[in-house]
């Protein structure tokens, strides 16, 4: 046995006579033979709480609500919990209001240092502040993408990661994206793009309380005796004529009455209108095509004698449950 050994044993041995002498009970971290260290645990032993940092904190602003944790370097009375009124500002003792909302953090912390020198309260502070509460800082995203509803948002982001925050846009995305700000004193903001160019929705920025529609693409229905009715979402220019509707639908069927073809729309006041197309004339070079709006729909019948018996309410009822094709 080596010496060093032979002392620890000599060691541990003489501390248990030692404490069995005296009615003592050796401490935890004693035995016997060796005296192990208690200067603290290993790392195993430890149970470390670790809080996830907000991925935006570095971009955070302070918002009215928000529960500020101010620490002043070896100056512990002035360790203290601030609560952002709903004007935007804390009070500190001595010193009085401060306006901080709106401020990131460390810019929030020189406001604080500036006026405890200029109080004379203290020579040369250093103030460390922290968030303890978050106030309630949501966008809500409503519309045509995946996942609609409120997400947390304590900072401004870009557009396209509020988008990908709610799982990305659905196939029926409109190329249009309105912002409605949370201050009503700003103008709604309309964002228009093209799919796979991501550099618009990058430079817009959506702020905490904004609100972002985005609503459904133009859709137009093509129904009746055609090869493949449905709805055809418009492309990203918005133009469609019934002979390309038509092309999207694979075409007419043999018992198509197209002398009888029509466009039923629905005008804003609600009203529906019947519109004629002479389809023929159109195929003929004798007719100019007929440009279509968003949700018309091109009804081909199968006889003249069913065009007339068909209305155009029952048509636009066929139309909800219509599949839709995306045509990109």
């Amino acid at each position: 046995m080596k010496y060093s050994q032979l002392m620890c044993t000599f060691l541990g041995v003489m501390l248990t006579a030692t404490a069995a002498l005296s009615g003592q009970q050796l401490p935890a971290t004693a035995s016997a033979g060796i005296l192990l260290r208690s200067g603290g645990d290993s790392p195993a032993q430890r149970s470390t709480a670790l809080t996830a940092v907000p991925e935006d904190f570095s971009t955070l602003h302070i918002l009215p609500g928000f529960l500020l944790d101010m620490q002043v370097y070896d100056t512990p009375e002035y360790s203290l919990s601030l609560r952002v009124n709903d004007k935007g500002s804390v009070t500190i003792p001595l010193v009085g209001s401060i306006q901080v909302a709106g401020d990131t953090l460390p810019e929030a912390a020189r406001k604080i240092e500036a006026a405890l020198q200029e109080k004379q309260i203290l020579t040369h502070p250093q103030v460390t502040l922290d968030v303890s509460q978050y106030a309630g800082t949501n966008v809500s995203v409503i519309g045509e993408v995946q996942n609609p509803g409120r997400i947390p948002l304590l900072a401004p982001h870009s557009l396209l990661d509020v988008i990908a925050m709610a799982g990305g846009e659905t196939q029926i995305a409109g190329k249009e994206i309105e912002i409605k700000r949370a201050d009503p004193a700003e103008h709604p903001t309309v964002v228009t793009y093209v799919r796979g160019s991501n550099d618009v929705l990058k430079n817009t920025t959506v702020n905490p309380g904004d609100t972002v529609v985005i609503p459904r693409t133009g859709i137009v229905y093509v129904l009746g005796a055609v090869n493949r009715p449905g709805g055809f979402i418009m492309q990203e220019s918005g133009n469609l004529t019934v002979v390309q509707a038509v092309a999207l639908a694979f075409g007419t069927t043999m018992q198509a009455a197209t002398g009888a073809m029509r466009i039923i729309r629905r005008e804003p006041d609600g009203s529906i209108l019947d519109i004629p197309v002479p389809y023929k004339d159109v195929n003929k070079g004798k007719a100019a095509d007929v440009s279509l709006k968003p949700q018309d729909i091109v009804y081909v019948p199968v006889s003249k004698t069913k065009a007339i018996l068909t209305g155009g309410t029952s048509v636009m009822s066929a139309a909800t449950s219509a599949a839709i094709y995306t045509i990109r």
